[in-house]
């Protein structure tokens, strides 16, 4: 069964007075939002557009970046 409810000074209030079970689990969910995007979703944009790196780049960024010695 769903529930509707809302937030009020941070807690969770059902909109219907619920007869739950003191202790019972419960999931909340926020209605109509979207889920988070991932860090890929966010990049996806700049995903792969560099070109010309050393095949090591990802392993070895401090090195080529700050001098750091190579893993």
């Amino acid at each position: 069964m769903i529930y509707t409810g809302h937030v009020k000074n941070g807690a969770i209030v059902l909109d219907d007075a619920a007869n739950l079970p003191e202790g019972l689990e419960v999931r909340v969910e926020p209605a109509g939002a979207e889920r988070p995007r991932t860090l890929a979703d966010r990049l996806r944009d700049v995903i792969g557009i560099s070109k010309g790196l050393p095949p090591d780049m990802a392993r070895n960024h401090d090195h080529y970046l700050h001098g750091v010695a190579k893993r």
